[in-house]
């Protein structure tokens, strides 16, 4: 009898694995060309129903203690997954210390932390948010049970998580709602910027000639700023399927403290700028970059020879490249 019972588990456990690798496999991902197909957790396979229940998810207000804000008060799409504040704040109005990072392409990121290298995934980084309690930021340690009621008790709700994971007997839980999300944001992907067009699709037209200029000082010695904004997503290099693993690029940029290289992708709609959210324009970013290029103590990363006035406003033009139509 035991045998028989134990036998049922493991096939159980075996169709529900089975039913997992066939919903990845099918999950039909929307590349931009060049682009690789990005990393996936064993654990949390892609599915259609489970990114649109992310969706809804990320912008469900029943996810913060107040009720009144979500994933998307500090993540809005309009601004390309950013809030447009130098800091950003909580559910309960406290200021975060640190910049609402954008989610673009965040699914290729090899750390997702502004100073943790240790968090690598999606779904361990969405913990932060949801769980911080100095300051709060959707306030919800504690409450988990209470939200899993609320969500229970919407019906459009119970049918979309048993869509998204429909091996599990109680699919409303917070982790099958962290693993919505994170899947959802695995699908937030741009690349059809001036830039991508001329590289991805051979459009020769697509940069202007200080552009095409801009673009040599920044991949060049000259420049340097490849040296940590490298990669697919200009924030170093990225892991995807076939590379799940890498190592994210940590540099000191003048604070004292080492901080992970972001994207430089969309910068027209993501100010203000740095991980502390100090420079409002690019151009006080710029200057800051100068003063570090010949100071002595700076990162060895970030130390050039100054750049000439012509140079600094074709680096500036490439840096608009890197936008996606809005």
């Amino acid at each position: 009898m035991i045998r028989c019972a134990r036998r049922a588990v493991l096939g159980v456990a075996f169709a529900a694995l089975v039913a997992a690798v066939h919903a990845a496999d099918a999950y039909r991902w929307q590349l931009p060309r060049g682009f690789p197909e990005p990393a996936v957790p064993a654990d949390n396979p892609m599915s259609a129903e489970k990114v649109a229940l992310g969706a809804r998810l990320f912008a469900d207000p029943r996810l913060s203690v107040t009720g009144r804000y979500s994933c998307a008060s500090c993540h809005d799409p309009a601004r390309s997954f950013t809030d447009g504040l130098a800091r950003s704040r909580g559910a309960t109005g406290d200021t975060l210390p640190l910049n609402a990072p954008s989610l673009i392409n965040a699914a290729y990121n090899a750390s997702l932390g502004w100073h943790d290298a240790g968090v690598t995934t999606l779904e361990r980084q969405m913990r932060g948010p949801l769980f911080n309690a100095h300051p709060p930021e959707l306030g919800l340690a504690g409450r988990e049970a209470d939200v899993e009621r609320s969500l229970l008790a919407d019906s459009s709700m119970r049918t979309a998580f048993a869509a998204a994971f429909p091996w599990d007997d109680d699919p409303v839980t917070m982790d099958n709602t962290i693993r919505a999300i994170a899947a959802y944001e695995r699908t937030l992907l741009a690349a059809a910027s001036p830039f991508d067009r001329y590289v991805f699709a051979g459009d020769h037209a697509a940069l202007t000639d200080q552009q095409k200029r801009g673009m040599d000082i920044f991949f060049s010695d000259r420049g340097g700023c490849a040296r940590c904004h490298g990669g697919i997503n200009f924030a170093g290099d990225w892991i995807d399927r076939g590379h799940p693993s890498a190592r994210a690029v940590f540099v000191d940029t003048g604070t004292g403290e080492a901080v992970r290289v972001p994207t430089l992708r969309n910068l027209p709609a993501t100010a203000p700028y740095m991980h502390d959210g100090r420079f409002a324009t690019l151009d006080a970013v710029l200057d800051h970059y100068e003063k570090l290029a010949t100071d002595p103590a700076a990162d060895a990363r970030l130390r050039r020879a100054p750049l000439t006035t012509e140079e600094r406003a074709a680096l500036r033009e490439f840096l608009g490249s890197l936008a996606d139509p809005r």
